[in-house]
């Protein structure tokens, strides 16, 4: 099987796990294409570290298949062991040793051609300089590669990432991003990484998911996730919007900005309008101006429309005042989808 015309390196088919009872993950099943960076995103307890400590060995499935490059890793009766898997490892906390050094901390583990590995490890990362020194000497950024090169310089088959820049400032986070996709991409290397920080999915990944509650509810690319949320909770998730229950009438769905034909089978219909899909134009639906949060380059401004609807729109930094009168209009038509059962957040 390939995607997008690669090899598959990862192939999870239907994993399923569970913790005293209460399911973790339920039917996982996704495929990552060889050199891809993927990412699973969703919200704290949905299920994505144990769905990458799946994929690791760390746990064993209790049902379902996992195969890695063609190789049966999980199965009923099969069960190879995360040493044996070609897997390398960044945690969330760096688990690096204090008492040793750069260079120490990233050949530590690896065997045979020890010395050329590390060293290009070392300067894949941009660390050469630093391998004599030791750990607490590092910033936060050095430390994050320190733990990438330990977990690169194995030359692993895939690399998993477990939240890998949540220990960082966010002033810090965004750069360091950056230089760990730049280093990934350099390497060759298939990469898995979960988070909870939707920018952090967008602006790294290949392509990502979206998990919800043990499931995946959308696999695409950061674009096609975005811009086209599957599930009403991708759309809440992932990015900005202003979501708006309306049940259904005669087929129709009623806006603010106008009727729209609701979603097949639908009752209770989530209309779903991105803050940058709006614009201000005379013509649009009127309303007041309650609150803005202003971010220099541009403003989010939060309005009241006059039909009592509260609305998010994104503009230009040109100075507006709360009570500024203003009207709002479509740039496209707003996303449709049919509300769940299970409420918002549960």
């Amino acid at each position: 099987m390939t995607v997008h015309g690669r090899d598959l390196a990862v192939c999870a088919e239907g994993l399923a796990s569970t913790y005293d009872g209460v399911p973790a993950v339920r039917d996982l099943t996704l495929s990552v294409a060889a050199g891809e960076l993927f990412a699973i995103l969703g919200p704290s307890g949905c299920g994505k570290t144990t769905s990458l400590r799946l994929i690791a060995g760390f746990e064993r499935p209790d049902a379902g298949r996992l195969t890695l490059f063609r190789e049966v890793v999980a199965a009923p009766g099969v069960y190879v062991p995360p040493e044996r898997r070609g897997v390398g490892m960044v945690f969330q906390d760096y688990a690096l040793f204090p008492h040793m050094t750069v260079g120490q901390n990233v050949a530590y583990g690896v065997t045979g051609r020890g010395g050329a590995r590390v060293a290009a490890a070392l300067a894949l990362t941009g660390l050469t300089a630093l391998a004599g020194r030791r750990v607490h000497e590092l910033s936060g950024g050095e430390q994050q590669r320190v733990a990438l090169a330990r977990a690169l310089a194995p030359e692993p088959r895939i690399l998993l990432l477990d939240e890998p820049f949540s220990n960082l400032d966010p002033a810090l986070r965004a750069r360091v991003r950056a230089e760990v996709r730049a280093i990934v991409k350099r390497a060759g290397t298939t990469a898995v990484l979960v988070t909870h920080d939707q920018e952090e999915a967008l602006s790294i990944a290949d392509r990502l998911a979206f998990m919800w509650d043990g499931r995946i509810e959308q696999v695409g690319t950061p674009d096609e996730v975005y811009q086209r949320p599957a599930t009403v909770h991708a759309a809440e998730f992932i990015g900005d919007a202003n979501i708006y229950r309306v049940a259904a009438r005669d087929g129709q769905v009623r806006t603010p900005w106008g009727d729209y034909p609701a979603p097949p089978g639908a009752g209770t219909t989530a209309v779903i309008v991105r803050p940058e899909d709006l614009e201000l134009r005379a013509d649009g639906v009127p309303g007041v101006i309650e609150a803005r949060e202003f971010y220099g380059h541009d403003q989010v401004l939060h309005v009241r429309l006059d039909g009592g609807q509260p609305v998010r729109v994104r503009v230009g930094p040109r100075m507006r005042a709360d009570g500024d009168r203003v009207a709002l209009a479509l740039r496209s038509a707003p996303l449709l989808l049919p509300v769940p059962d299970d409420p918002p957040g549960a």
